[in-house]
């Protein structure tokens, strides 16, 4: 009988320890990484551009509108007066080379001391691509609103245009 238990318990020696040593439960493999930074898209005002809506009488009120190639034109009881001059604004973009960006203006408005007129903008493209340089280049149109009552005078004003990799 000693001899029935100690076989046993050595079989069971043997066997608990094969459960402990056992080979395949952990496995180790190098991975690899990488990482592309691209120069960052940077937008600028053109030198001396700006939305320009020209010089105009005010009528029964209406509109003025340029267009982001520069040409002007007017709706209702506006008129331009001889020797007006209508010019679109200028950006131009540097970043990444051919990469895909996107254009977005708001609108603003005009003043001259307490009274003021509203604009809406219109870049000549919403999307564009960046050279193979990693260049661009857009101009900004406008729609400004005239009511009857403006006032005359020299009427200044700002908006935000904004650039960002598709």
């Amino acid at each position: 009988m000693k001899q029935a238990l100690v076989i046993f318990g050595a079989g069971l020696a043997v066997w608990s320890g094969n459960a402990f040593a056992a080979t395949g439960n952990t496995s180790a493999s190098a991975g690899s990484s990488n990482a592309t930074v691209i120069a960052p898209i940077v937008l600028s005002h053109t030198g001396g551009s700006t939305l320009n809506f020209g010089k105009f009488t005010v009528g029964s009120g209406g509109t003025v509108v340029v267009s982001p190639a520069g040409a002007g034109s007017t709706t209702g009881g506006v008129t331009f007066v001889p020797g007006s001059t209508n010019t679109a604004d200028a950006f131009s973009v540097k970043g990444d080379p051919s990469r895909n960006f996107s254009v977005s203006t708001t609108g603003g408005n005009v003043s001259a001391g307490s009274t003021s007129m509203p604009f809406t903008t219109l870049p000549s493209a919403t999307q564009s691509t960046l050279g193979t340089s990693g260049t661009g280049t857009f101009t900004v149109g406008s729609t400004l609103t005239v009511g009857s009552t403006i006032v005359p005078g020299t009427y200044t004003g700002t908006y935000t245009a904004t650039v960002t990799y598709d």
